[in-house]
């Protein structure tokens, strides 16, 4: 065989081996029913972040929401997001009250972007991180949580239990006294987690930001773990909401958590109102053109 003809036999047992890989890879992915595609999902009657109480015990909105521009939206990637200052309402020092920042930003379906988070944009922004950043547990009030039984075991979680949490009175909520579930291992025993960092000069005033993922209903406080939470293969959907916090007014970021998790008591069943109960996704019953709910069907 002449070197031309070995070319051509080469080239054409190459495309036979594509072709074997690619029917057994389309095999794999029909069989364990991967989904390397991810469908946008939204909470139910796209509830947006903007619609998050401004008041809760102890805690009150102070000015309007800050609305951004269009350059900056862009540079944000969505425009469901909050940012917005709320102050303490009962400070044991009037003329220093307490002040925490808070932005929440929703992203969903083929997520491409990378998570905005302190230590990158603060940094990029001009501030110097005055240390490394660390995961901290947020003591959030669990006297209203209640084991879910409704749930299936397969989507417990590691914990093997899924709590819920409800809304607080009609002073405060728009759906008073509603259950909602919590992100999946998340319990009594294990805290939500929360990665804080301190911005500036050694010494002097310092700013403290604290963040975490709730992501196809888990959380995490890593951004890069984010894409692995969002991007399970065996999920038809994809989300990650960021809840993010940020004060000058502490002195540690052991405070900035403490006195964090006194607002997110009041917040956190309305934040996670303002993402998709996965539980409901997973087994097919939201949303209504939910792909597990046609294959339940068949």
């Amino acid at each position: 065989m002449n070197r031309r003809g070995r070319h051509i036999t080469a080239f054409v047992v190459a495309l036979g081996v594509m072709g074997a890989g690619a029917a057994g890879f389309s095999a794999a992915i029909s069989k364990y029913r991967l989904h390397l595609r991810k469908l946008e999902i939204h909470p139910p009657g796209g509830r947006q972040l903007s619609q998050l109480p401004t008041r809760v015990p102890g805690w009150e909105r102070q000015g309007g929401d800050q609305i951004e521009d269009a350059d900056v939206l862009e540079v944000l990637g969505t425009d469901n997001y909050v940012s917005r200052v709320y102050v303490e309402t009962d400070p044991k020092d009037p003329r220093k009250p307490f002040r925490i920042d808070v932005h929440a930003a929703y992203y969903t379906g083929m997520i491409d972007t990378v998570p905005h988070v302190p230590e990158r944009c603060f940094v990029g922004g001009g501030l110097q991180q005055a240390s490394s950043s660390r995961v901290m547990d947020l003591p959030l009030d669990t006297s209203l949580w209640q084991p879910d039984q409704s749930v299936p075991e397969n989507l417990r979680g590691e914990s093997g239990t899924l709590y819920t949490t409800r809304t607080l009175g009609y002073e405060y909520s728009d759906a008073p006294g509603t259950r909602v579930r919590l992100p999946r291992d998340v319990t009594p025993e294990r805290p939500l987690p929360i990665r804080v960092s301190a911005f500036g000069e050694s010494g002097k005033e310092q700013l403290f930001a604290g963040y975490f993922f709730i992501a196809n209903g888990g959380v995490v406080a890593n951004a890069n773990d984010v894409r692995t939470l969002a991007f399970d293969l065996t999920s038809d959907y994809a989300y990650y909401l960021k809840i993010q916090v940020t004060s000058a007014s502490p002195s540690s970021g052991e405070e900035l958590v403490e006195r964090s998790a006194e607002l997110l008591d009041g917040l956190m069943a309305e934040v996670m109102r303002c993402s998709p109960d996965w539980v409901e996704v997973e087994t097919g019953r939201y949303p209504e053109d939910n792909p597990r709910r046609e294959q339940a069907n068949d």
